[in-house]
């Protein structure tokens, strides 16, 4: 709670205590006027001074204006009637000051999420200098400076380690609880929290440029782009305030006058003015204008929470009509990383066909080497290896424990007299030969993430309708990943400017709901840009994605695709709630109201207890406990 809030709780609770005091005193004429003016103004002079400086700046119709004209107008009521009774008006303002503290209580619970995704700008630097440390500003870090972060601080900069090991906590950023372990070479962000020993980094970025900054300056903008909704609700509430105020107006003028001109009839002012100034109560429209953006502002909190950045509240709507998801594949549904995945040996056992392999492509930095390399994971002497030479796109040759092996393409092979064996398998095949025989071949793919067959599933039971695969690999690997992942259709052989052309037409086809597009990396940012919506994944170290994309996902799991969709959903289920709720019951009151049905009281419930009702529906916003759990289930 903010000391803020305290101070109206505190006067909330001070204002009911001298009412109740008032009440049991008994008084009469200008001392019981007094009185009651107590809890009147302790509730209420903040509400009396908005609406008096929004009369001086020529903008009077807004919910203080409405309070105030009903509250003091009741006031004048009771003095004229003699009744001495003011218990309405003193109601009528401190129940709407509780539901300006619910109101904030909710924001605050919203904001909570957002300030702590804020606590990532880290506020300081070690700088290593001359072989000392110093304490410095991030912004005066230079791009490949050596800075020093130590157990409990903040990673200031993106970089790399090139000394020391930790565990990072990352949870502020992505939203996964479990740490990631780190060594030398291992790439860290900003924002990230450092757990236990101490690291060296060399950074790679200016501080303005890191992860956090991005971040931060992202989250700080999202507030400015409004939904259709919200936009809908300032115009109404714009045109339907004044309109009201004069609504109340001729309620309270024109039955007397009728009554008087056409009825010879007593005129009944007290009457005609007392139900005017309950349809202004009534008519108050603070449970729209506060609970549609807190439904959004929560709803954006809540996202952040789960590792999930929406850059507004357009977004958040357009997100929720998603029934096209059209994918790219390498580092999106794969993991963009080449493995061994099949040995297929002729004569020889696995261990001596890679070592072979591995051996002879151990000079080559390509990442079928590296891949081939990890899967060996044995150990060469000097003087194993020998005697390598290179044919650039054909395979290598070389001296492997004084055996001359040939490792590459099928046609590497043929060329050197040696016939391979066929395989069927989609993705890279290295044929190996060992002293002039064949010895088999080893079949390399990139991997599918564990996580993306069950996001397929999970985004088939949040709604969307069709999956499309954008790849640059060639038709037979494209089809077998799609199989596996379940993916609908497949469109590969692409060049990034070949993936726009194909967006625009899938976007033509699906012209009764939107397109969303989920990439990651800089070859994809115009085709994020050209989506419906563009969803960066795993985009903490690229800024181009966070750039060009409407929903950022902190990780690469792309099952956070399907919670994203979700929590835009059930966000904009709850606006529809509130919307039809608070217009429908406004609309019943203001009629009881008219004719006399309803009193004061009943304006009150109609007024702050819908708008209390709608703000704590917006809440529901931000538990997004139950959506993880439910995508989880549905990826099964």
């Amino acid at each position: 709670m903010t000391q803020m809030q305290k101070k109206m709780l505190i006067r909330i609770i001070a204002s009911a205590a001298a009412l109740a005091a008032v009440l049991l005193i008994p008084s009469e004429g200008i001392l019981r006027f007094a009185l009651f003016m107590v809890p009147y103004l302790i509730a209420g002079y903040d509400v009396l001074l908005k609406a008096v400086k929004g009369i001086r700046n020529l903008q009077p119709f807004d919910e203080y204006f409405l309070m105030s004209v009903a509250t003091v107008g009741a006031i004048a009521l009771a003095v004229y009637s003699g009744s001495g009774d003011y218990t309405e008006a003193v109601a009528v303002m401190l129940f709407y000051q509780v539901g300006e503290w619910f109101q904030g209580w909710a924001v605050g619970r919203s904001r909570k999420n957002i300030t702590e995704l804020m606590d990532i700008r880290p506020d300081y630097a070690n700088l290593e200098q001359d072989g000392k440390t110093e304490r410095v500003d991030p912004d005066e870090v230079e791009p490949g400076s050596v800075i020093v972060v130590n157990p409990g601080e903040k990673v200031p900069i993106d970089g790399t380690v090139i000394e020391g090991g930790s565990s990072l906590d990352t949870a502020a950023l992505t939203g996964e609880s479990i740490p990631r372990d780190i060594s030398a070479g291992s790439a860290v962000i900003s924002g990230s929290v450092n757990l236990s020993g101490v690291i060296r980094v060399r950074t790679e970025k200016e501080f303005g440029e890191s992860t956090a900054s991005k971040i931060l300056d992202l989250v700080e903008n999202a507030s400015s782009r409004k939904s259709r909704s919200e936009e809908f609700i300032t115009k109404f509430a714009r045109i339907y305030t004044p309109l009201v105020v004069f609504l109340a107006l001729a309620l309270a003028i024109l039955p007397p006058l009728v009554r008087i001109l056409f009825l010879s009839a007593a005129p009944e002012w007290n009457v005609w003015i007392y139900r005017a100034l309950i349809f202004l109560v009534i008519s108050c429209p603070c449970a729209l204008v506060i609970s549609i953006p807190l439904s959004f502002f929560a709803g954006l909190g809540g996202a952040s929470r789960a590792g999930v950045l929406i850059k507004g509240s357009n977004y958040m709507e357009t997100l929720s009509k998603a029934d096209t998801l059209v994918f790219d594949k390498t580092g999106t549904l794969t993991k963009g990383v080449f493995e061994v995945s099949a040995i297929h040996r002729a004569g020889v056992d696995d261990r001596t066909l890679l070592r072979a392999a591995a051996g002879a492509e151990s000079a080559s930095s390509h990442p079928i080497a590296k891949s081939l390399e990890r899967a060996y994971d044995g150990k060469f002497s000097r003087g194993d290896i020998t005697d390598i030479h290179e044919t650039g796109g054909r395979g290598v040759s070389g001296l492997v424990d004084g055996k001359r092996v040939l490792a590459g393409s099928a046609r590497f092979l043929r060329e050197n007299g040696i016939e391979p064996r066929e395989c069927t398998e989609a993705g890279t095949i290295v044929h190996v030969a060992i002293d002039g025989k064949y010895a088999g071949h080893i079949h390399i793919s990139d991997v599918i993430k564990e996580t993306s067959p069950a996001a397929v599933r999970a985004l088939r039971k949040a709604g969307v309708k069709k999956t499309v695969m954008l790849t640059g690999d060639a038709e037979a690997a494209a089809r077998t990943v799609a199989s596996e992942i379940g993916i609908d259709e497949v469109r590969s052989g692409l060049l990034p400017q070949d993936k726009v052309t194909e967006i625009e037409k899938i976007i033509g086809d699906n012209k009764a709901g939107k397109t969303a597009f989920a990439g990651d990396g800089i070859n994809d940012a115009p085709v994020l840009s050209r989506a419906d919506v563009g969803i960066a994944m795993g985009a903490l170290g690229s800024d181009a994605a966070i750039e060009a994309a409407d929903v950022v996902l902190m990780d690469d799991n792309p099952l956070k695709i399907a919670t994203a969709i979700r929590i835009a959903k059930k966000c904009m289920a709850i606006v529809w709630e509130n919307i039809v709720f608070a217009i429908t019951i406004k609309v019943l009151c203001l009629i009881l109201g008219a004719v006399g049905i309803a009193n004061m009281w009943f304006a009150i419930f109609a007024d702050v207890g819908v708008m209390i009702l709608c703000v704590l529906n917006a809440i529901r916003t931000l538990m997004i406990a139950g959506i993880e759990r439910t995508v989880e289930e549905d990826g099964k």
